[in-house]
């Protein structure tokens, strides 16, 4: 059953957060390195992409973990597996590995539940994330013209991403955490050039970031702005992620799901951030919070972003199954 016919029939529950379940291991600098890496010329901590290599296991037991707690759809651990993005670590030669052997770890781990149960099939969504530049933002503010990146090279790295994610089995690519539509569409341009070249139609994701009680991305663009900047573009779902709540993000939610006519997805964080940087709400808290997604009707796609654990994606599946996906709307060109 293809991920659109599923969207058809049932509400799917995304995983949560990858960085989160990492960070519960504690590794080290040599854990990061492994053998493969252990005279590599700079610091390798915090590069959670690259243990899809060095603790391939790790990465693996993860998956399983989501997907045991109920979760349909599991991302791909390459959230920064972009040539822009592994600059920081001197590791842009590894681009297309670090994604072919992501994806394949989660479609080993994907097989094995959709195996077990035969009448609900597992996907793998590639995570395209962001980068760490902007095309539309100046990172200067004595130089608004400036620009760290610009939208030829997005295209360039995002090429190399989505063509080992493809090569590795992702069942629909997710463009995720997207702070600029610039940077957005230069991953989607890529994804469109792949897809001509290798004649496939692999479905695509699109989540973006609200950053405030502004009720815009960091580029400036309010909810409607950003659909409309995007209706171009066949797409699977549209939605947002990441940097607010549940409770935060549900309006936003809310006023997407009554002008777009694709399926929405909605993966929050657990919470807003304290003062540590940690994310103290309970999966029980979190429940309650994703209940109103569900009771208003707002979605076919839900999960869990920043500081959401398996125990979290547990809750929202078993409370997701007693609700009807949302209805994409229809809309007259008149």
């Amino acid at each position: 059953m293809t991920i659109e016919e599923n969207l058809q029939k049932r509400i799917l529950v995304l995983d949560g957060a990858m960085g989160t379940m990492i960070q519960n291991h504690d590794l080290k600098e040599e854990d990061y390195r492994g053998e493969r890496f252990k005279k590599h010329s700079c610091a390798l901590k915090g590069n959670n992409d690259l243990l899809s290599i060095t603790q391939p296991e790790i990465i693996k037991n993860i998956h399983l973990d989501y997907l045991k707690a109920g979760a349909d759809i599991i991302e791909t651990n390459t959230f920064s597996s972009t040539s822009i993005a592994m600059a920081d670590y001197q590791m842009e030669s590894l681009v297309y590995e670090l994604n072919y052997e992501s994806a394949k770890i989660a479609r080993a781990a994907a097989q094995e539940y959709s195996i077990k149960t035969p009448n609900r099939p597992r996907y793998v969504a590639g995570s395209i994330g962001p980068t760490n530049k902007t095309a539309s933002m100046s990172p200067d503010v004595n130089d608004p013209s400036f620009r760290a990146v610009d939208f030829d090279q997005l295209v360039v790295a995002y090429r190399e991403q989505v063509t080992g994610l493809i090569d590795g089995g992702a069942d629909v690519l997710l463009v995720e955490t997207i702070f600029d539509t610039l940077n957005a569409k230069a991953a989607l341009y890529a994804i469109d050039e792949i897809k001509q070249e290798k004649e496939i139609n692999i479905p695509v994701m699109v989540s973006g970031t609200i950053t405030d009680a502004s009720g815009r991305t960091l580029s400036g663009q309010t909810v409607e702005a950003f659909n409309i900047s995007l209706s171009h573009i066949s797409l699977l779902s549209i939605g947002f992620n990441c940097a607010l709540g549940a409770d935060q993000l549900l309006p936003y939610i809310k006023n997407l799901a009554n002008q777009s006519p694709l399926f929405i997805s909605a993966h929050p964080n657990a919470g807003l951030p304290n003062a540590f940087g940690e994310y103290d709400q309970s999966p029980e808290e979190m429940k309650i919070l994703v209940q109103d997604y569900l009771e208003q009707n707002l979605v076919n796609i839900i999960g869990g972003c920043c500081g959401t654990t398996p125990e979290h994606i547990g809750l929202i599946a078993n409370l997701a199954r007693k609700f009807s996906p949302r209805k994409p709307k229809t809309f007259s060109n008149v």
